[in-house]
């Protein structure tokens, strides 16, 4: 230990130092933390989530498919209920389509106008849409239908989250 006094000038000053570094350690973590979480964060976005359809079950008529998943928004956690239409293509490939309406964000229905039975139907506004969600022109919808991306696991179809449709050229 020292033998020199502390004046009461340098006492002050260490110690409105050590408080102000505190403080200011107080302010920036929060601000560092939130600036590096979504770095450090695990990536959900290629997550797949199996809903209850067998893909042995699959035809080239589309089915409509309800599946849920947890969702977390920081410290409320919910369970979230999703539809999509589902079907195999002519080679086979199962297509699974989002049934919002690029319109209005209506739900559309597979069959849902009795004049045109092999088209998806908006009933908010008359818009459809061809088996294979592209948008038919003179309708309201300006885009086609998102879709789904797949995956089969034991016999179970998975669905990804909704991207721009790749079947509409």
């Amino acid at each position: 230990m020292s033998k020199q006094r502390v004046s009461r000038r340098q006492f002050l000053n260490y110690t409105l130092t050590g408080v102000g570094g505190f403080m200011a350690a107080g302010m920036l973590m929060p601000m560092v933390r939130f600036a590096v979480d979504p770095v450090l964060k695990t990536e959900a976005a290629g997550d797949f989530i199996a809903t209850k359809q067998k893909v042995s079950e699959l035809t080239n008529e589309p089915v409509r498919v309800d599946y849920s998943y947890e969702q977390k928004d920081a410290w409320y956690t919910s369970e979230v209920t999703q539809t999509a239409w589902v079907y195999k293509n002519k080679e086979g490939k199962i297509v699974a389509l989002s049934p919002v309406c690029k319109h209005l964000g209506c739900t559309v229905n597979w069959g849902g106008d009795k004049n045109n039975p092999e088209k998806f139907y908006c009933p908010c506004h008359g818009g459809m849409y061809e088996k294979n969600g592209k948008n038919i022109p003179g309708t309201p919808p300006t885009a086609p239908l998102d879709t789904y991306p797949t995956k089969e696991k034991d016999g179970i179809l998975y669905l990804g989250q909704p991207e721009p449709n790749k079947y509409v050229k």
